[in-house]
């Protein structure tokens, strides 16, 4: 029988240390005491994994020809790195959102599908992005229920540098971490602070909200009825924040893990190239140890650019006619195409305790809300994983206008979300389901 099968999830998590985080090994046990039953029963666990990199792409070198679908169809040079998963990943065009009218909210709007004045009396509304409810169920028993990874300065307004990809259910922006630095100490690095002194703050932090909170209900009397919304996404935003620190409390003694002795603090000094690769190394590292099992990364353009010796931003290069600001953007694909290529690699090279890879079972899109230039029609996607049980290996060109959230839905509900639309959604996409 399998040691392990009989015992509550919380008395394993405190009584056995060592092991939390870690995937099912072999070292402990598992494949000799497992029956094929138990093997069945602890699957992996599914991921799901969304990178961002905004400003589009070229148009006439990143998508292939529309006419050469299904599995014959040539990779295009923007593409051409990754030419060696090419069996693997799918390629989908015509894909959008159709109340995305202004490419400057090009990444605000990319998971969620939302439409920006669906709130009478209101310049800007949200929804919740895509991540965030698959993290609903998927982060329901990891340290960190999703992770919005992001970069360096810049506003909120999906045209710069902002907070994440990531939109909670009262479609508020979710914070990110925006080096990898930064990614690397609330991941893997321990917390010296003595526990009884951090369970003395969540306490006090606790305290505070119940103070806010009785605060609020006495100021609910006598409200209009738009002044009782706003109380009521506040009283929102406070239960957020309870269950954040219910989970804090939960894994509080519970150590941090690294997949191995190797992993080290990230360079400060990282930019660009090495700073996308070292960041897609520690979601690898995330997803081994089951830290997490939702990340968003919202990419460094402008850096990236310039790491390849550009002079030029990353919003000029989108703006692109034949000439140098082309040749920046070709460049920049093929650049984000290695990356990827490693990504892939890397996710593949990664088994976990059954025989399968991190691939086999991570959902892993690529893409932006903005076609080229400003042109918000036909988003550049990719997708590959084996996490959502999609079908890889095509070049798929949907009806025009088909929404990008119906990629979301096929995603979301391959996975095992029990969900029956996201955003504007008007059902999956059929050639991806397996």
């Amino acid at each position: 029988m399998n040691p392990f099968k009989k015992q509550p999830r919380r008395h394993f998590l405190r009584s056995s240390t060592a092991l939390i985080g870690l995937p099912l090994l072999e070292s402990f046990g598992f494949r000799r005491f497992a029956s094929a039953a138990d093997i069945s029963a602890t699957a992996p666990a599914k991921r799901m994994v969304f990178l961002g990199m905004g400003f589009g792409t070229t148009k006439d070198t990143w998508y292939p020809d529309k006419k050469a679908t299904g599995s014959d169809y040539e990779l295009p040079e923007g593409l051409a790195p990754l030419a060696r998963h090419k069996d693997d990943i799918t390629i989908i065009q015509n894909l959008s959102n159709q109340y995305n009218n202004e490419a400057h909210w090009g990444s605000t709007f990319w998971l969620t599908g939302a439409n920006r004045y669906a709130e009478p009396g209101q310049s800007f509304a949200n929804t919740i992005s895509a991540d965030q409810v698959a993290a609903e169920q998927l982060g329901r028993d990891t340290r960190f229920t999703s992770v919005q990874l992001g970069y360096k300065g810049g506003d909120n307004s999906g045209h710069g540098p902002g907070l994440s990809l990531s939109w909670n259910r009262q479609g508020k922006p979710m914070a990110g971490l925006n080096t990898p630095v930064e990614a690397f100490h609330r991941l893997f690095a321990e917390d010296n602070t003595p526990l009884e002194q951090r369970q003395a703050d969540l306490k006090k932090q606790r305290s505070i909200l119940d103070t806010v909170l009785a605060d609020a209900k006495s100021a609910q009397r006598g409200l209009t009825k738009t002044d009782k919304d706003k109380i009521d996404e506040y009283f929102q935003s406070i239960r957020d924040i309870e269950t954040r620190l219910s989970k804090e409390e939960q894994w509080l003694d519970v150590p941090k893990k690294r997949p191995d002795g190797n992993l080290t603090e990230p360079d400060k000094s990282l930019e660009g190239v090495e700073e996308v690769k070292m960041m897609y190394d520690l979601i690898v590292a995330a997803l081994q140890v089951d830290a997490s099992r939702v990340f968003t990364y919202r990419q460094p353009l402008d850096t990236l650019i310039r790491s390849m010796g550009a002079t030029i931003s990353a919003h000029n290069m989108s703006h692109y006619s034949d000439g140098a600001r082309k040749v920046v953007s070709q460049d920049r694909d093929k650049k984000q195409s290695e990356l990827f290529a490693h990504f892939i690699d890397r996710l593949k090279a990664t088994k976990e305790a059954n025989g399968t890879s991190l691939w086999d079972n991570t959902t892993l899109t690529l893409g932006s809300n903005i076609h080229s230039i400003h042109y918000l029609t036909n988003c550049p996607t990719i997708v590959t994983g084996g996490g959502s049980n999609l079908k890889h290996g095509q070049h798929i060109v949907t009806p025009e206008k088909t929404p990008l959230c119906n990629l979301w839905l096929t995603q979301l509900q391959g996975t095992g979300i029990q969900i029956n639309s996201h955003g504007d959604s008007t059902g999956v996409i059929a050639e991806l389901v397996g």
